[in-house]
């Protein structure tokens, strides 16, 4: 937050730091993951102009990590899993806004061919949110 704009500075770096995070399982608290995703939606906020070039990237990194969270078995509990779901969808509203759009575009044909209710919901919120 205190670098603001300035972030823009450091996206290359951040960014291969934030897709290792996001790829990562950390434990059933997974405080990792979710301190991830506050920098993230963070950076998307103040950078926001330079956000559609790694849109590809990003919503790849996002949408792996929804399934990952979804087919879960390991041992984190529902609330956290919930939680992640959650910061992963806003993080995809915030890449919509962005972007005038082009994420509910790509979201479209994943929702028509996903068959799990649980990223399907995920997908949903994105294209309601206006």
């Amino acid at each position: 937050s205190r670098l603001g704009i300035l972030i823009v500075r450091h996206l290359k770096r951040l960014e291969r730091v934030m897709l290792g995070y996001l790829e990562v399982c950390d434990g059933p608290e997974e405080e990792a993951r979710l301190g991830i995703l506050e920098t993230l939606q963070c950076t998307i906020e103040h950078a926001w102009p330079r956000m559609p070039c790694r849109l590809p990237v990003l919503l790849k990194a996002l949408l792996k990590m929804i399934w990952d969270v979804h087919t879960d078995q390991g041992s984190t509990p529902e609330p956290v899993k919930a939680a992640l779901l959650q910061g992963a969808t806003e993080c995809l509203i915030l890449l919509d806004r962005c972007s005038e759009g082009q994420v509910k575009v790509l979201l479209e044909g994943v929702y028509s061919s996903c068959e799990e209710n649980r990223v399907r919901e995920c997908i949903r919120k994105v294209q309601e949110n206006t």
